[in-house]
């Protein structure tokens, strides 16, 4: 018996037919074994890329502009001093829409953070939260990754022709037009579109100066710089569907993945270029079975649902950094991993108590070529086991 993936309705099943699948009965060769391959995904590629260029939506979308992670309503502003006190983000102002009170935080070459909390009582995004772990906070999680767009109008006729679903229409901000997707089946995240009226990153906000929360005055915060990357856990069975489906929404492609087989995890790197923000998604090579065998991600995944686990900082200096955080109480899952010899430096945080949120720091010496090490990767993820 073998486990396999359609490639129709990327569902996984046991069976040893690998042309039918039982579900949706598509009769297909290339229905294949997800857990040892990334030949699905290295094909998806080119084939993402060619109906993008089809359809016209290749070059309307650009970077990551802005992260939006939604609070509960008494953890808003303790989530906006915790980022103020741990990175190198300052307070910018609030705006508002649709009565909810948006916090913006931005730093120098790097996408904007906005903290918000929903007043009204309606949250499409609260059945993703509701697991062992992050049940005690139904309404917190990262909701939207907001990418640029420069045709926002043709990029929400193209996607609703392809059944995408969003959340409203076009969304009037003042300074930037805005619209959202409904939040992803397989990660309980959304894909935000932003197109800036005039210059990016100048919002319309309301009340005064006494809004603005002071940044503490500490030299080891100017270490910590542009967010590099985020990490999303995704259920092993959903990993192709989840990458492609980004790819689509998207201008970004899978990279490479990295398999730790001791921990049943992969780690798949998307990028736009060498340059910008990569998107991470970690899942199991093989689904969830149980808290002995299955390892620490599809364990995260049980405990607290998909969600992006961490944040990634690009950091200098990041040992006297790393030391000046922790003399300032915070607490890590481990200690720094890595060397100058092996090209990087990282670490991980413990989960934020108003967020649930990773923090890491992220240092790439002089020279290195590459995103990760398998070795660095290994021992990230063994150390996400303790939260």
């Amino acid at each position: 018996m073998i486990q396999l993936i359609c490639p129709k309705c990327q569902k996984v099943m046991n069976t040893e037919n690998s042309t039918t699948c039982p579900v949706c009965g598509e009769n297909t060769p290339r229905t294949y074994d997800y857990s040892n391959s990334d030949t699905f995904l290295k094909a998806e590629v080119s084939r993402v890329i060619l109906e993008k260029k089809q359809r016209g939506t290749a070059g309307l979308t650009g970077g990551l502009d802005a992260v939006i992670v939604n609070t509960e309503p008494e953890q808003q502003e303790n989530a906006v001093r915790e980022m103020l006190a741990t990175t190198g983000y300052r307070h910018r102002g609030i705006f508002e829409h649709d009565g909810n009170h948006t916090s913006v935080l931005q730093c120098d070459g790097s996408a904007d953070f906005w903290f918000r909390s929903r007043l009204a009582a309606d949250n499409p995004f609260r059945k993703y939260n509701l697991f062992p772990k992050s049940k005690h906070l139904p309404n917190t999680r990262l909701e939207i990754l907001v990418f640029r767009c420069h045709d926002l109008a043709s990029y929400v006729r193209i996607q609703k022709d392809r059944g995408v679903d969003f959340m409203t229409g076009i969304q009037d901000m003042g300074t930037f037009r805005f619209i959202q997707t409904v939040p992803l089946v397989t990660t309980g995240t959304s894909i935000g579109m932003i197109q800036w009226k005039e210059t990016p990153g100048v919002y319309s906000f309301s009340g005064n100066s006494r809004t603005i929360l002071d940044k503490p005055d500490w030299p080891h915060l100017h270490n910590i710089g542009r967010l590099d990357h985020a990490a999303l856990r995704v259920r092993a069975e959903d990993r192709d569907q989840t990458i492609v489906e980004f790819m689509e929404l998207t201008n970004y492609h899978f990279d490479f993945a990295i398999y730790v087989k001791l921990f049943n995890s992969i780690t798949h790197v998307t990028r736009l270029s060498d340059k910008d923000f990569a998107m991470v998604f970690t899942s199991g090579i093989s689904p969830y079975i149980s808290e002995e065998e299955s390892g620490p991600t599809e364990k995260f995944i049980h405990h607290y649902g998909t969600r992006v686990h961490h944040l990634a900082f690009d950091t200098r200096r990041i040992e006297s950094t790393f030391d000046a955080l922790k003399s300032r109480g915070m607490e890590f899952l481990i200690e720094l991993v890595g060397s100058p010899e092996e090209g990087l430096k990282q670490t991980f945080t413990q989960p934020s108590p108003h967020t649930l949120l990773v923090n890491e720091y992220i240092h790439r010496y002089g020279g290195f070529d590459g995103f990760f090490t398998r070795s660095n990767v290994t021992r990230l993820t063994e150390s996400t086991g303790r939260q």
